[in-house]
């Protein structure tokens, strides 16, 4: 099985090196970097998996990185690390299409429980990429919506959509139990794999990223949100206009 690699981008080198010891049991290739310019670098010259990245970084900050990322390596899992205080930075990553994040101080065991999710999906959209998975329903047709499992691709009035591995993920699950309510916390439970509660804005921000993704080729909004409760997949409003 290949090693996955993991590249730390972290000023702090005594938090490196703690971050490193804790994830040593995950088996994986862990490289570091000190900087957003090192990170780049790094990026080009090497495969990741997943990217740990602080915020708060010196020059290029960590929200900025996190948007370069995601424009040339949409595949790469992001996680960002953030302070208990920064409520905000935490909603504009996400909105930039970080995967995750985690506050400090945090578990060792929560990290490791962020980072294999993270890992999970990605290998489960590597597998499908390459054919390898097998899937026992080929695909999911809700009018206008197409998702294809074999090249983990969605359309929509046949309109390719680029989506990262936690949206399609979001996706297929939404379109596997049209018209039913899910509260964030069991998205959190049922799609990222949490038990954690207080990390409601991972899924108000991708649902939030998939709405944007989709509204540039249908106006109708087929993700409604019902208020004081969660979500909800409406095919009602996925029809040809």
């Amino acid at each position: 099985m290949r090693q996955e690699k993991l590249l730390i981008v972290e000023d702090d080198r005594a938090i490196r090196q703690l971050i490193s010891t804790q994830l040593h049991c995950l088996n994986l290739h862990i490289d570091e970097a000190s900087s957003a310019e090192a990170a780049i670098k790094k990026l080009a010259s090497s495969s990741y998996g997943l990217v740990l990245l602080d915020i708060n970084l010196p020059q290029m900050d960590g929200l900025s990185l996190c948007r370069k990322i995601k424009e040339h390596y949409p595949s790469i899992a992001v996680i960002l690390l953030t302070a208990l205080s920064s409520d905000m930075d935490r909603v504009i990553g996400l909105e930039m299409g970080a995967d995750d994040y985690i506050c400090k101080p945090f578990f060792a065991r929560e990290l490791q429980a962020r980072i294999k999710t993270q890992l999970r999906h990605r290998s489960q959209l590597m597998a499908a990429q390459s054919h390898h998975e097998d899937i026992a329903q080929a695909a999911i047709q809700l009018g206008e919506l197409h998702i294809e499992f074999a090249s983990h691709q969605a359309f929509l009035a046949d309109q390719a959509i680029s989506l990262t591995a936690t949206e399609f993920d979001l996706l297929v699950y939404f379109a596997k139990h049209p018209n039913h309510v899910f509260s964030r916390q069991q998205l959190l439970d049922q799609v990222w794999g949490y038990q954690h509660s207080g990390y409601e804005h991972t899924v108000n921000s991708h649902i939030n990223r998939l709405r944007s993704k989709f509204e540039q080729h249908h106006p109708a909004n087929f993700i409604e949100t019902v208020w004081g409760v969660g979500y909800k997949l409406n095919p009602g409003q996925l029809s040809a206009s």
